[in-house]
């Protein structure tokens, strides 16, 4: 099989800590009264190092600082993390260094620090710009603190992003293109929806099992996509991956990475990677506790559990459930270089002329891909397509 270790690669970089936990979320985010950022700069650069030693001095592409809420993180840690990065890797020239941010106004007002610590891209977690809506999501800013962010956030970064949550209780398809379009006028560059969902383990559940939270149903909620989709076009941004939509050239190179299957790096707490190494693509996985995965890595450099070698044919299947969010698809040969697997192996050829004639994939040359009607339907069309 060939392994592509020349492929430069993508660092996650995970701050697991919030203010407080959204009832919806179910990342792996912890509240706690005062923040250990000494101890946790001090193990997230060790950890990095650790994994330095056994990559060597691979290219890298992308930085991002994933959370939790990193922009709860001290200005001096993201600088130091990034002159690590910096140190053990080969950063390409035009390194994307992304950070989430939340936009009350105690991290907005870090926003020049992390710039001037090297971040050139911020991803502001607005969610809402209806106030009643953000307090049922739990958040903890404003609709003008979240206006207030994007435009310092415009003035600040080179590049901006922001969060919305659409298909929420009660919310009309009218009142949502105004509220996107308002958010997009604000910052038009790129933007990441995602659909509300009820995930196991999350305040909504036990709230949507009594009956208190209802969500819009199937035909409702493709309605909203579908209104984002003509919104986003009006401001020049198309829906490149299935939550995804960007102006030409705006696009998050370091998501970009996943969705190809290319090679990245997880540090932190529960952050997870996918690395070429001698015995073949690997993935790896930290301690999701935040001070167990720090009394780790002071042990041993790492807050590793056990690493596993992905087998070719979940390679296959993980590169099609990535690929084919994109808009552009999957290329056969890549998938073949990097899975040693030929693409038409991997997927149910009995079926593909169906799915085509349906109007749910195209297979155009070298390339497959999903139609927006399919993208709308993905797990449905995998589970038809993959063997």
């Amino acid at each position: 099989m060939t392994v592509l270790s020349a492929e430069p690669l993508a660092l996650y970089i995970h701050w697991p800590f919030c203010l407080a936990k959204c009832p919806y979320c179910d990342f792996n985010s912890h509240v706690r009264e005062v923040l250990p950022q000494a101890r946790f700069r001090a193990a997230l650069i060790r950890e990095l190092e650790w994994e330095a030693a056994r990559l060597g001095r691979r290219p890298l592409r992308s930085i991002f600082f994933g959370g939790g809420t990193p922009s709860l993180m001290e200005p001096e840690t993201v600088a130091a993390m990034i002159d690590a990065a910096g140190r053990l890797f080969a950063p390409e020239p035009d390194l994307e260094i992304t950070l989430e941010a939340n936009p009350t106004s105690i991290e907005a007002g870090r926003f020049a620090g992390y710039r001037a610590a090297g971040v050139n891209r911020i991803s502001v977690g607005i969610q809402s710009l209806n106030e009643a809506d953000l307090k049922r999501l739990g958040r903890q800013h404003s609709v003008p603190q979240a206006i207030a962010a994007l435009e310092i956030g415009r003035k600040i970064f080179p590049r901006i992003s922001f969060d919305l949550i659409y298909a929420r209780p009660g919310q009309t398809e009218a009142a949502w293109r105004a509220e996107l379009a308002q958010a997009l006028d604000l910052a038009a560059d790129h933007l990441s929806l995602y659909q509300l969902t009820i995930e196991p383990g999350t305040a909504y559940e036990g709230l949507h099992r009594r009956g208190e939270i209802v969500l819009p149903d199937a035909e409702t909620a493709a309605g909203l996509y579908e209104a984002t989709v003509d919104e986003a076009a009006r401001f020049g941004l198309a829906p490149y991956e299935v939550s995804n939509y960007a102006k030409p050239g705006s696009e998050s190179r370091h998501n970009l990475t996943y969705w190809r299957y290319g090679d990245y790096i997880g540090i932190g707490p529960g952050a997870h990677g996918r690395l070429s190494l001698a015995d073949g693509l690997t993935a790896t996985r930290r301690h999701r506790a935040p001070e167990i995965w720090a009394d780790r890595v002071e042990a041993a450099g790492h807050g590793s559990g056990a690493d596993v070698i992905v087998t070719q044919v979940e390679q296959a299947e993980e590169m099609l459930l990535m690929g084919l969010r994109l808009s552009e698809g999957i290329s056969a040969a890549r998938f073949q270089a990097r899975t040693g697997m030929a693409l038409n192996d991997a997927i149910d050829t009995e079926m593909l002329p169906a799915l085509i004639e349906e109007g749910y994939l195209i297979h155009d040359g070298d390339r497959l891909r999903a139609t927006p009607e399919g993208r709308l339907r993905l797990d449905a069309l995998l589970g038809a397509l993959v063997r």
